[in-house]
C-alpha cells in the first residue's frame, strides 16, 4: 500500500537508482515484473538487470522514456517500456532517478461504463460541445449550472441565443473563428451567469472537435471561473495605480482628494477623508487618541454627480463622539467594517441625524472606516461606503483599502511636514526680508518676492539701504538651495551686507568681504556635517543723487536692466565676477551716469528661467514689460511677474527690485574749497550761515555753524589738503560733509576734565542726528546729519 494513497501499490513497478547506477529502492510491483526480491537487487548495480549488459540508457535531462530489454529471474528477457524522472538532490539524499512502468495497461471502458461519460458530464469544469453550425449538442452538469437552464431546453441553440448578451455574441464570433481556422482560441469575459446576482470573470477556452479523418466537426467550449484571480489582478493594478496617482503634489488637500478619487468606483461608491488638525495637539499629530474628537473634512468623492451623499463640505469640521465609525476606528487603531446584513450599521443611525437620513436616502448598506496613520502617528480616517454595489466588504477589500490608505498616509504626512516646514521657512523669510522699503530722496523703489511652488522658500533677497550723503545702496542676492537652511544663510548675508554698507565700502570691496564670509560659512557647514557647501550670487549698487552716478559690482549675478527716460530697456554691461564662495578672485566695479527718472530692474535668475522658453526669450519679455511701465512701480512689478511667470507657480523663487532714480537740484547743494589756514574758518562759517538764510534754514544756523566749525578745524589740523566743504539740503535733513585727502579717519574719545581738546567730535555727536566717515578714492569724508524741524516740531 502507498503511504499516500490507500490503493494497491504493486500495480506499478517502481525502482530508484542513484547517480552512480546503484539500485536504492525496489517495490513489490518490480518484483512481480522481474521476479527478483528486493534484498537481492537493492545496493547492486542496476545495469546487471539489462539483458546483454551495457550501461543504463539515461541521457542528461529531467525525463527519459523508452523500451529496453530486462533480465527476468528465470533467465528470460522481457521488453519493457520505462519512464524515468530525474529528481534533484534534497537535504536528506542526493540526486537520483525514479524509474516506473505500469504492470497492467488500462483498457478503454465499455459502452455504458460511467467512466466513459465522466470526462464530459461529471467534469468539474463547465464544458459544452457545438456542431459545425455552432448549435449546442452536449453540455455537462456544471455548464448547465452556469447557464441556469438544463441541456434538453438548450440543445440546438447557438451561443448568442443561449446567453442573449453582447458577450455571448463575441463568444460566438470567436467559436466561428475556431471552426474556420481549426486552431484553439482563448477569450476572457466578465458576465453574469444564469440565476446569479453578480458577474463573474470567465476564461473561455475553445478547441476544434475533429473526426477520425481530422476534419473539424465542431467546437468544444470549456469555461473556467477566474473571478478570484481577476479580482486579485484588479487589486494589484489598483495598488499600482495608487502609487502613481496619489501624492503627485506636496499638498495635503490635493493628496486627500487623490485618495478619495482613486477608490471610486473600484472600491467604494462614496469615500470621505477626514483629517485631524495637528495644531489641536501641539503642532504634531498624536500617537493615541480618545473620543470625542474633531476632524476636518479634507476631501470626498462619489460615484454620483455632485457628491449628494455628503453632509459636510471640504474644510468644515465636525465633532465625532464615541460610537461613530470614525471615532471608533481611530481609538481602536484598526479598520472597522459595518453592514446592514451584519446588523452593525446601527452606529450610523444613532449618533447623527444627518447621517441617519443619508443612510436611508441612498441605501447605504456597508461601510469601512480605515485609520490614516504614518510613522506611528494618527493623521485622520478614510470611510468607504457602498450603496450602488450590492455586495458588502470582504477581508480582501479590507486589505486593499488598508494598503492604499497606508500609501496615501505616507504622502499626506510628507505633505503635512513639507507644509509645516514651508510655513516655517516663509515666516523666517518674511522676518528676514524688509517689510517695507525706506523712502529716500535718491530714488523710488518697489519690490516683489515669490517662493518656488514646489521647492519652497529659497535664499533670494533684496534690500534698499540709505547711506550717507543722501546716497542709497540697492542689493539683490540669491543663496543656493531651498528651505530653512537657505533662508537662514540669506539672513546672515543680508545682515552682513547692511553692516558692510554702513561703513561705506565700495561695491567691489563689499563683495570681497562678503565672499570671505561665505567661505567661512562653508567651513562651518562642512564641520557640522551639513550637506553641501554654501554658495550665493549678489549684485550691489550705490546711487548718488547729487552726482547722478551709480557704482555697481556683481558676483555671478544677472546684470540689471536700465531704461532711461525716452530710451529703450537694455542690459547694463557689467563685469560678471565670480559667485560668492569661490575665494581669491577679484571683483570689479563699474560707474555709470543715470539721468533722473531712469528705471533700474534688479532681479534673481528665477524671473527669467523657465522650462518653456530660453533665457533670451525671457529677457525679451522683461524688456517688453518694463517698456510698458507706468508711473506706478507697483503696477510695473505686477506686470513683470504676470508676463514672465506661469500661473501654476514658479520653479525657483524670485526676487524683483525696481527703482526709479531722482536727482538733487544744484540749488540745494553748496560747495566751498577750504584754505589751509585755521584763521579762515570764521569766514567759512559766515558763508555757511548766509547759505542757510538763502535756503530759509535760519533756525538751524547756530547748530550748523558749530558743526561746520568743528569739522573744518579738524580737517585743517589733522587732514591733508585740498579740503572741501559741502552742504546738502534735503527736505528733512541738512547734511554737512568735509573731505580731505588724508586716509586717517577720526574716532570719538572721551576728554578728561583738564584736557584742552578731545571734545569736538563728542560735541558733533550730541548736536547731530547721525555722523560718520567714509573712505573715498582721494582720501576720506567726515559727514554729519542735522534734523530740520518745522514750526512747533522743534525740540525744546
Amino acid at each position: 500500500m502507498s503511504r499516500v494513497y490507500p490503493f494497491d501499490d504493486a500495480a506499478t513497478a517502481r525502482a530508484v537508482i542513484d547517480d552512480a547506477g546503484t539500485l536504492l529502492e525496489w517495490n513489490e510491483g518490480a518484483r512481480r515484473l522481474l521476479g527478483h526480491p528486493a534484498d537481492t537487487v537493492v545496493g547492486r548495480p542496476a545495469a546487471e538487470l539489462l539483458a546483454g549488459g551495457g550501461a543504463l540508457p539515461m541521457p542528461p535531462g529531467s525525463r527519459w522514456q523508452g523500451t529496453v530489454g530486462l533480465r527476468h529471474r528465470d533467465g528470460r528477457t522481457l521488453s519493457v517500456w520505462l519512464l524515468a524522472h530525474r529528481r534533484p538532490a534534497r537535504d536528506d539524499r542526493g540526486g537520483d532517478w525514479l524509474v516506473v512502468t505500469p504492470l497492467t495497461a488500462a483498457e478503454p471502458p465499455p459502452a455504458g461504463d460511467p467512466l466513459a461519460e465522466a470526462a464530459l458530464i461529471q467534469s468539474p469544469c463547465a464544458v459544452s460541445v457545438y456542431d459545425d453550425e455552432l448549435r449546442l449538442r452536449r453540455m455537462n452538469d456544471q455548464m448547465a449550472v452556469v447557464v441556469g437552464l438544463p441541456e434538453e431546453r438548450l440543445r440546438g441553440l447557438r451561443p448568442s441565443e443561449i446567453g442573449g448578451r453582447p458577450q455571448s455574441e463575441e463568444l460566438e464570433r470567436c467559436m466561428l473563428q475556431v471552426l474556420a481556422t481549426g486552431r484553439s482560441l482563448d477569450m476572457e469575459t466578465f458576465m453574469r451567469g444564469g440565476g446569479e446576482d453578480r458577474a463573474h470573470a470567465w476564461l473561455a477556452r475553445m478547441a476544434p472537435v475533429r473526426d477520425a479523418d481530422g476534419r473539424v466537426r465542431g467546437v468544444c467550449l470549456a469555461a473556467h471561473d477566474v473571478t478570484d484571480s481577476h479580482r486579485a489582478r484588479q487589486r494589484l493594478q489598483l495598488v499600482n495605480e495608487a502609487s502613481m496617482r496619489i501624492g503627485t503634489t506636496l499638498d495635503v488637500t490635493r493628496t486627500a482628494q487623490e485618495l478619495a478619487r482613486m477608490c471610486v468606483p473600484a472600491l467604494a461608491d462614496f469615500v470621505t477623508v477626514d483629517l485631524l488638525d495637528p495644531e489641536d495637539y501641539g503642532g504634531e499629530p498624536p500617537a493615541r487618541i480618545t473620543a470625542p474628537l474633531t476632524l476636518r473634512r479634507a476631501a470626498h468623492w462619489s460615484a454620483l454627480d455632485g457628491v449628494p451623499e455628503a453632509v459636510m463640505r471640504p474644510g468644515q469640521t465636525e465633532r465625532y463622539p464615541a460610537g461613530s465609525p470614525q471615532a471608533d476606528s481611530l481609538t481602536a487603531g484598526h479598520t472597522i467594517i459595518a453592514s446592514v446584513a451584519g446588523g452593525d450599521m446601527a452606529q450610523w443611525l444613532t449618533w447623527n441625524t444627518a447621517r441617519r437620513e443619508q443612510v436611508r436616502a441612498f441605501g447605504i448598506h456597508s461601510s469601512m472606516s480605515v485609520p490614516i496613520q504614518a510613522r506611528g502617528l494618527i493623521l485622520g480616517v478614510a470611510v468607504f461606503t457602498r450603496h450602488r454595489r450590492p455586495d458588502g466588504y470582504t477581508a480582501d477589500d479590507r486589505l486593499l483599502a488598508e494598503e492604499i490608505t497606508t500609501r496615501a498616509a505616507v504622502c499626506i504626512d510628507n505633505a503635512r511636514r513639507y507644509s509645516r516646514e514651508r510655513e516655517t521657512a516663509l515666516a523666517l523669510q518674511r522676518s528676514l526680508l524688509p517689510r517695507t522699503l525706506p523712502r529716500t530722496a535718491a530714488l523710488e523703489a518697489s519690490s516683489r518676492y515669490l517662493p518656488a511652488a514646489r521647492a519652497g522658500v529659497g535664499g533670494d533677497w533684496f534690500d534698499v539701504i540709505p547711506l550717507s550723503g543722501m546716497r542709497v545702496a540697492m542689493v539683490v542676492g540669491d543663496v543656493v538651495g531651498h528651505g530653512i537652511q537657505a533662508s537662514a544663510t540669506m539672513g546672515r548675508l543680508r545682515t552682513a551686507v547692511r553692516t558692510l554698507a554702513d561703513i561705506d565700502l565700495a561695491p567691489d570691496e563689499l563683495l570681497t568681504h562678503l565672499d570671505d564670509l561665505v567661505l567661512r560659512l562653508s567651513d562651518e557647514h562642512s564641520g557640522d556635517g551639513s550637506p553641501g557647501e554654501v554658495g550665493a550670487t549678489c549684485l550691489y549698487a550705490v546711487y548718488d543723487p547729487v552726482s547722478r552716478r551709480c557704482t555697481l559690482a556683481r558676483a555671478g549675478h544677472p546684470p540689471p536692466v536700465l531704461m532711461t527716460p525716452g530710451g529703450q530697456p537694455r542690459l547694463l554691461d557689467l563685469p560678471a565676477g565670480p559667485p560668492l564662495g569661490l575665494g581669491g578672485l577679484p571683483f570689479e566695479s563699474t560707474e555709470v551716469e543715470l539721468p533722473e527718472g531712469t528705471v533700474m530692474a534688479l532681479y534673481t535668475d528665477g524671473l527669467l528661467l523657465s522650462r518653456d522658453r530660453d533665457p533670451e526669450a525671457g529677457r525679451d519679455l522683461l524688456f517688453e514689460a518694463i517698456r510698458a511701465h507706468e508711473d506706478s512701480l507697483h503696477e510695473t512689478c505686477d506686470r513683470i511677474l504676470h508676463t514672465l511667470l506661469p500661473r501654476a507657480g514658479v520653479a525657483d523663487d524670485v526676487a524683483l527690485l525696481l527703482a526709479r532714480t531722482r536727482g538733487m537740484p544744484a540749488s540745494r547743494v553748496a560747495t566751498w574749497e577750504v584754505p589751509a589756514d585755521p584763521a579762515l574758518v570764521a569766514p567759512i562759517r559766515k558763508q555757511v550761515v548766509g547759505q542757510l538764510d538763502a535756503w530759509g534754514l535760519s533756525e538751524a544756523a547756530f547748530t550748523a555753524e558749530l558743526v561746520v566749525s568743528e569739522l573744518v578745524t579738524n580737517a585743517i589740523r589733522y587732514g591733508a589738503h585740498p579740503i572741501r566743504l559741502r552742504l546738502i539740503h534735503d527736505t528733512t535733513t541738512l547734511i554737512c560733509e568735509v573731505s580731505d585727502t588724508s586716509p586717517t579717519a577720526p574716532h570719538l574719545r572721551r576728554a578728561k576734565i583738564f584736557d584742552e581738546g578731545g571734545r569736538g567730535l563728542l560735541l558733533v555727536a550730541q548736536l547731530t542726528q547721525r555722523w560718520g566717515s567714509r573712505h573715498t578714492p582721494e582720501g576720506k569724508t567726515i559727514w554729519a546729519e542735522l534734523p530740520l524741524y518745522e514750526g512747533d516740531d522743534q525740540p525744546a
